[in-house]
This record gives structure tokens, sequence and C-alpha cells, in this order.
């Protein structure tokens, strides 16, 4: 996996240095047979190398350099080009078997996170240990009080399950970064609803829309709401529920293909009815979360984004729970080379970009 990174980033710095950099040198000419015309030639084509050498210095300084991104509202992003990356390397990716982090290595992790500039960071389940607990709280109040001198800084999210002691847990966690969220979900397919919760679906939607109205009351303003399974579940419901919580005060809606099922036409097809027909769908942000049991987590993440998502989960080299996730480097790097070619159809102009620095993609593995 190291390999295809270093490739992605490299044909990112290919691509950004002029190609006179790689021309061949020419023989050199004997000063006797140098005419008037010639030198004129030899010193308009010293002028273009010292142009071409200052531009190239340019360029690699603009790789260092994070590029702008709008300013952050959680429901609303000005510039609907504009993708968020949520990375969950830190909660679902330590889900993939056998991983396990100290809290001083997740704050590494969220630190270096930062310095590539994901825009959310998901630091973990505060419900599920003391531990987790003190990880999430103490990213939420370092790497979530750094900020850049862009002024940029992550937001530090938290996941719970729909009820209010994991979300107050949550809270706890997460309420001392600049920018908190809390992110809250519940199986909403025939099978989980029946099999896993034994709840109907009435009973659902009740539960889901009192865990946004409890997240709300505790003064998080920036609340993510996922219907578990939704690769799985009924249109019809999905629409229903989502609405619900729109108006109960979700501001992110995160689609999760939980079991990996969709094909990419599938989940493109459904984020795009879920963002037309949602009500209160134009005041919110629309997300994905892919799993990659099928092979199909990076494909399906950016059908989500043709379609409309601008936010969009993923791990730090794919890994996660069973199969893992959509993986960040490839999402980036693929948005980073065809986001201005690939994606007309959705909202906007169809020039899609992050603000994440490819130069350090590399980077943070190491």
């Amino acid at each position: 996996m190291r390999l295809v990174v270093t490739a992605a980033v490299a044909s990112v710095l290919l691509c950004a240095v002029p190609s006179a950099a790689f021309s061949l040198a020419k023989p050199s000419v004997s000063c006797s047979r140098i005419s008037p015309s010639l030198f004129e030639r030899t010193s308009n084509t010293k002028q273009t190398s010292v142009r071409s050498t200052m531009s190239q210095q340019s360029e690699q300084e603009n790789l260092y350099t994070r590029r702008r991104r709008p300013e952050y509202i959680p429901n609303r992003i000005s510039d609907p080009d504009y993708v968020r990356i949520f990375d969950t390397t830190l909660r679902d990716g330590e889900q993939s078997p056998g991983a396990t982090l100290t809290s001083t290595e997740k704050l590494q992790i969220a630190r270096m996170l930062a310095k590539l500039g994901v825009d959310i960071i998901e630091a973990g389940f505060p419900i599920a240990s003391p531990d987790d607990f003190n990880a999430v709280k103490q990213i939420a109040d370092t790497v979530g009080n750094e900020v850049f001198e862009d002024g940029y800084v992550p937001v530090i999210c938290g996941l719970s399950r729909a009820n209010e002691k994991d979300i107050a847990r949550a809270w706890d966690a997460v309420k001392g970064a600049k920018r908190p969220r809390i992110h809250t979900f519940i199986a909403t397919s025939p099978i989980h609803m029946k099999a896993k919760l034994n709840k109907t679906p009435d009973e659902v939607v009740e539960i889901a829309v009192n865990a946004v109205q409890f997240a709300k009351s505790l003064g998080c303003n920036d609340i993510e709401f996922s219907p578990e399974d939704a690769g799985r579940s009924e249109p019809e419901f999905l629409l229903r529920i989502l609405s619900s919580v729109v108006e109960a005060g979700a501001t992110t809606l995160n689609i999760p293909d939980t079991t990996g099922w969709n094909m990419p036409w599938e989940f493109g097809a459904l984020i795009k009815t879920l963002r037309e027909n949602v009500k209160g769908g134009e005041h919110v942000i629309f997300s994905t979360h892919c799993q990659n049991d099928l092979g199909l987590a990076t494909a399906n993440t950016l059908a989500g984004a043709l379609n409309g998502a601008r936010q969009l989960e993923c791990t730090v080299n794919g890994i996660g729970e069973r199969a893992g996730n959509a993986s960040l480097e490839e999402v980036v790097m693929s948005l980073a080379l065809k986001g201005s070619t690939h994606f007309s159809g959705g909202p906007g102009t169809g020039k899609l970009h992050t603000a994440i620095n490819p130069v350090y993609v590399l980077l943070l593995l190491e």
C-alpha cells in the first residue's frame, strides 16, 4: 500500500512541475561560431530558463501551502464545489482486526491529520471505554484548539449510538474543541430493525429524532446523523427518517453503505435521490461512508461525490472493520487529479476540490 500511495503523490508532484524541468540538455556550441542572432536566442533562452526555475520554485512552494477553504458552517458550504474530508481512522480504522492504538499514538495521528488538512477528525467512540473517552477528550482539548496560520482548525467528532447516555458522553469528550461535533446513528434497514434492534420503523424514527434533539439541547450545533445500513434500507423510509432528523436539527446526513453492498451506480443514484427529495435537504450536507467488502468503497464514495455528496468519510490506507473503508489517499488523489474534469452533472460547476495538501499524504504514513 505504501508503494501505491507513493505513486499517487509522485503523480501530483510531477503534474505540478513544468515540463521544461525534464528537457534534455542541448550540445554546447563553439564560441567562434556564435552569430548575433544566436547570441540573442541564447540570451532569451537564459531568461526563459530563469523564469522557468522561478516558476518551478513557486509551484513547489505551493505544494506545501494549504489551499483556501470556505468558512466552516456546519450545515452549509459556500462553495458548491468544495468537498469536506472526514477522517475516521481513529474510530472505524481502529476496528480493523488486530489494530490497537494508545492515547499517545492517537494524539500523534490526530496532529498529522490536522497537518494534512482534513476537515473533520472522528476521534473515537467515547462511550466504548474510559480510555477511548480520554483519548477523544485529549484530542479535542489539544488538536481541536491548535489553530493554523490560515485560520484552519479541524472539527473534532465523537460517535454515539442514538441514546442519551452515549450522546452525553460524546459531548463531554468533544465539547472542549473549538469546533465540536456529535455523530449519532441508528440502523434503518429492515433486517437490522427487526433482527438487531427489535424495533418498528415508527419507533426507530422516534429514537432518531429524540437523539438529535437531545444533542442539540446540550449546546451542540454540529450534529451528524447516520442511518446505519442505508445501502440496504428502503428509500422511502430513508426519506422519512432523514427529513425528520433535519427538522430536529441535524446538520450533516451521512449515508453509510455499512455492509459494502452497493454498486457505484446504485449508491450514486441513492445519494441523488436523497439529496433531491429529503425535506430540508438543501440546508444540510450530504455525506458518504462506504465499506469495502466488495472492493468498491472508493468507487462508491466518488459516485456519491459525483451526485452531490460534499463530505466524504474515509480512513488512512482504507483500514477499518472487516474489509475496511474508502481509502483517504485514493479519494483525495482522485479528486486532486480528476476532480476538475470528471465530476460534472452534480451541484456546482463540477470542478470538485478539497483543501488537503497531497504532499503530506505520504508523510502521514511514515
